[in-house]
């Protein structure tokens, strides 16, 4: 008999309204569950106890089915592993994990025979009595003898700053709260960090000497009045300079100081250009600054400049635009550059021996992917270190040798059990949007499985904005989908950054929309090639891919049997409206300032708690974490409020709060782990593909 859900055995809860009026450009909205904002008041948590409630009730008969997927995703991790160390200052640092412990624990040993392994961090000691844990920055000096580490205890994404001195073992009194980036002098006694401001908006870069109990003595070197810019730093990788940086999504500003120098005053590079949305991003040889730029060059070039006068009218062209090319990265070594691109929505690897000009690309055999640099901290090398996956194939570190060409894999991601990957097809196609442009579709599916004309269930992902790539990626845990049945397929629709920076910029702002449009065309691909129906065809995306699920679902609910959302940003217009709030100012740069008429109008066309309609919807889980500090858990709270109160259906409409966590979820990662088995039985049950 199939798994159902019991969706008779609880009442749902019903929040009340108390309307709040707002009017803006002569248009007036009505908001019924503004209250819920009040965090910690005692209505507010007895709504999401009673969502959490009502979830678990219906939920109730695939317990013992997410308790299986849960065992047999574990069964397929090496609990107890080691990933693979890398060099750096005479020490190969590395993580270990432990059967049964939630977090993994950071060493080093000496880079020699039989050297004695120490412990620099043990995030489980950390973590002890603590329901969140989550490291930030972990940055030692360059003689070995400090780390600086940053851990968040709520999921607020609230970073405090501490020293660690790895000879003694002695935690070093210095805490510094909410810190964003960290980078060392020279010196090793003196620190950079960003901190943040009132919205979480890394603000300042400030210097401080190790020892200083508090940051009450620190120089600000840095301060960024504009509130749509974000302060950073870094070393550069031969470690002779300290790039401090400020961008906003479209423009950057950067300066430069000698490591050595760590007392001394910044020198701008070029001054920001916001009007032109001139970005540029800067790393050091031998002299000459390598800048990764926008100017004239949509999807980038890479030039040189002498460190002595770094202005604009001396930079000297190395790579050239190149219009079907997004220029996404540079890495730079003593004797070789190796340059991350994307070329027809696949990344790729381009390396260039700088003293001859060689160039060679390093080339992958499968038809969709994911590659890009590991951990690199040596300067002086000849070797680059890379991680591949792909759908079928696990995570994998190789080491590469830029000069001979030789690649030697370090290590593949072990999944135990009984995983052939010959039994499973990874596909590269192409939907077409509704302006006939090709859309990419990376799909997985186990063989047999969608063939011949014979529909299966699937589950189709997207995000589709800032920029960002979906990678097509490796998940032992989606063995659980494949291995019954179902399809997984990744749509790479506009607004992110597959085909570079245009394929941004055609699903942002103004046309935002596109990325909708594309996805529905996707999902309609999927159909019209046989591969799924729409009775058995669930989407799943997260945070701004959840304002992606509402708004799809808006517009074509008949399209989906089931939905997965997760932290979503669905309050569009209320969130934007509000600068006190992390993220509103600098994102009005990705999807437009609400209190200009023109970009009111159309994010109110498409704002998914606005538009919520009493029609029949899907079957519905949405999951948030209460202290999420990138989409507020009061977005998910009103949608389902709201939602419960139009939807025409008896589908499910679930509600799942993580009282102790944030953005990303649990950080443990059993915990983390169990989430995951919760989303997959959901999906299963509605796709009937459950055992």
């Amino acid at each position: 008999m199939p798994l159902e859900l019991n969706s008779a055995a609880a009442t749902p809860p019903v929040a009340p309204s108390r309307p709040k009026t707002d009017t803006l450009h002569g248009d007036t909205r009505v908001d019924n569950y503004f209250w819920l904002r009040e965090k910690g008041a005692p209505d507010v948590t007895a709504y999401l106890e009673a969502e959490n409630a009502y979830t678990d009730a219906v939920l109730k008969p695939t317990e013992a089915f997410q308790s299986a997927l849960y065992d047999e995703m574990l069964a397929r991790i090496q609990e107890t592993d080691l990933s693979v160390p890398y060099k750096q200052g005479g020490w190969l640092y590395y993580a270990r994990t432990a059967e049964g412990k939630q977090y993994p624990t950071y060493c080093r040993t000496k880079d020699a025979t039989d050297a004695d392994e120490e412990i620099t961090l043990d995030l489980n000691v950390l973590a002890t009595d603590k329901p969140f844990l989550s490291l930030g920055s972990y940055t030692v000096s360059d003689d070995g003898t400090l780390l600086a580490y940053t851990t968040d205890e709520t999921g607020f994404r609230e970073y405090t700053l501490r020293i660690k001195n790895l000879v003694t073992g002695e935690l070093l009194p210095d805490t510094i709260e909410k810190v964003d980036s960290v980078a060392w002098a020279a010196d090793n006694s003196t620190l950079f960090y960003t901190t943040e401001d009132e919205a979480k908006r890394p603000y300042r870069v400030l210097r401080h000497n190790v020892g200083e109990t508090s940051a009450e003595n620190d120089t600000v070197i840095y301060e960024e009045p504009d509130a749509i810019f974000r302060t950073f730093q870094y070393r550069s990788r031969d470690k002779q300079y300290l790039f401090v940086g400020s961008a906003s999504s479209t423009a950057t500003e950067m300066h430069f100081l000698h490591s050595d120098n760590p007392q001394g005053s910044l020198t701008q590079i070029a001054p920001r250009d916001s009007a032109a949305e001139h970005e540029y991003y800067v790393d050091h040889r031998g002299g000459l600054f390598y800048i990764r730029t926008n100017r004239g060059a949509v999807n980038f070039r890479l030039v040189t400049v002498p460190v002595e006068n770094p202005a604009e009218a001396n930079w000297t062209e190395l790579i050239a635009h190149r219009p079907a090319v997004m220029l996404e990265d540079h890495d730079l070594f003593a004797r070789h550059l190796v340059v991350a691109e994307r070329e027809g929505g696949l990344p790729r690897l381009s390396l260039r021996q700088l003293e001859t000009g060689d160039e060679h690309n390093i080339t992958f055999p499968e038809p969709t992917y994911s590659v890009s640099g590991d951990v690199n901290r040596e300067f002086e090398t000849n070797t680059f270190r890379f991680r591949y996956q792909s759908l079928i194939t696990p995570s994998s570190i190789f080491d590469y040798d830029m000069n001979t060409r030789e690649r030697v894999l370090l290590k593949e991601t072990p999944v135990l059990g009984p995983y052939d990957r010959t039994q499973y097809i990874s596909e590269f196609r192409h939907a077409t949007a509704s302006d006939g442009t090709p859309i990419p579709i990376s799909l997985v599916r186990k063989k047999g499985t969608a063939e011949n004309g014979q529909p299966a269930p699937c589950l189709l992902y997207g995000y589709g904005s800032y920029g960002i790539s979906m990678p097509a990626g490796f998940s032992s845990h989606r063995l659980s989908l494949l291995d019954r049945g179902v399809v997984f397929a990744i749509a790479h629709i506009r607004g992110g950054g597959e085909l570079g920076k245009p394929w941004h910029d055609a699903g942002k702002m103004m046309v935002k929309k596109t990325t909708f449009t594309d996805f529905i065309a996707s999902a309609e691909y999927l159909i019209d090639e046989k591969i799924t129906t729409s009775d058995r065809l669930a989407i799943m995306g997260g945070s701004a891919g959840g304002l992606l699920m509402g708004a799809t679902v808006n517009e074509r609910p008949d399209l989906f049997k089931a939905v997965v959302s997760v932290v979503p940003f669905v309050d569009v217009i209320n969130t934007m409206l509000d600068d006190t709030l992390p993220l509103t100012v600098g994102e009005y740069l990705e999807w437009g300032n609400p209190h200009e008429d023109p970009a009111y109008r159309y994010m109110l066309t498409y704002s998914p708690y606005d538009n919520l309609q009493a029609k029949p919807y899907p079957a519905t889980l949405v999951r948030t974490s209460l202290n999420d500090s990138q989409v507020m858990y009061w977005e998910p709270a009103k949608y389902v409020a709201k939602l419960r109160t139009l939807k025409t259906d008896t589908n499910p409409l679930l509600f799942k709060i993580n009282m102790a966590a944030g953005h990303g979820g649990s950080s443990g990662r059993y915990d983390a782990l169990r989430e995951t088995a919760l989303d997959y039985a959901f999906v299963l049950t509605l796709l009937g593909a459950a055992d």
